[in-house]
């Protein structure tokens, strides 16, 4: 009889983990109609209905379609049930209790609602957390406290440009915007509050569910979420007439946006 054993042949399914060519293109060809429609809301006046729903469908379409391709049916699911439904949760309880944001109703400028709150809105927090999530891990060590941490800071801190551009646009009102973030009136801090609060959980959620990769991380996602640091600082600076939101947004969304930008010209520049 031989001395030695034939080892056991692995026949577990290899697990894909890069996307097919043709859905990753479809995915780039979401997100960059949406930057294409985002720059015609400067030339609106701040963007019109028709814009901003657009807007948000592409771009809450290209992130679930991003977690599909590179992560997978589970991932694109976990992305609309926590980020869409927690998020649309957490509307109806702050529209209808003031908690956790703050004393504040929508105008019913935005279309259709689902118990007092626009149909858009969850959508809109599956757009941006899906690139904030990228931006924790990226940033976060691999320590999922502060990968929840950055995250959280990344998601929150876009609404600092997001906020006044609606309420100027008179998609909801705050019943007392004070005080206020210096810069940033018209929005209370109980707002941010709120933000980072329920960005905290929904992105800890996100990065306990959402399995990580090996590989470094996609690139979408950070490039979206540059996008919209940049194309924000530009839009409220020289466009919008709010130059005093657009320095604190940089201000605030900018400790996590440069070194994402700094991060990915490294990436470039070592391939």
């Amino acid at each position: 009889m031989s001395a030695t054993r034939s080892l056991p042949v692995d026949r577990t399914p290899t697990t894909r983990t890069t996307p097919l060519p043709l859905a990753h293109g479809l995915v780039v060809a979401l997100a960059v109609a949406a930057v294409l429609v985002q720059m015609v809301f400067p030339f609106t006046d701040g963007g019109t209905l028709a814009l901003t729903v657009a807007s948000v469908l592409l771009l809450a379409s290209a992130a679930v379609g991003h977690a599909l391709v590179s992560h997978g049916p589970w991932a694109a699911l976990t992305l609309v049930v926590v980020a869409g439904g927690g998020g649309l949760l957490a509307e109806v309880v702050g529209v209808h209790t003031g908690y956790p944001f703050g004393d504040y109703a929508y105008s019913g400028t935005l279309g259709p609602q689902v118990a007092g709150v626009p149909a858009v809105v969850p959508l809109a927090w599956v757009m941006m957390a899906w690139p904030a999530l990228h931006v924790g891990r990226l940033l976060g060590g691999g320590r999922p406290v502060r990968t929840a941490l950055v995250a959280a800071w990344a998601l929150t801190s876009w609404d600092v440009f997001l906020d006044p551009q609606m309420v100027d646009a008179g998609h909801w009102t705050w019943a007392d915007p004070h005080p206020a973030l210096p810069g940033v009136e018209g929005i209370p801090l109980t707002n941010f509050a709120g933000w980072f609060v329920v960005s905290l959980v929904l992105c800890a959620l996100l990065d306990r569910l959402v399995r990580r990769h090996d590989h470094p991380a996609p690139q979408l996602p950070l490039l979206v979420y540059l996008w919209t640091f940049f194309s924000s600082v530009l839009a409220h600076a020289f466009f919008f007439g709010r130059p005093s939101v657009a320095l604190v947004g940089a201000l605030v969304m900018g400790p996590v946006a440069v070194p994402v930008a700094v991060r990915l010209a490294r990436r470039v520049r070592h391939r």
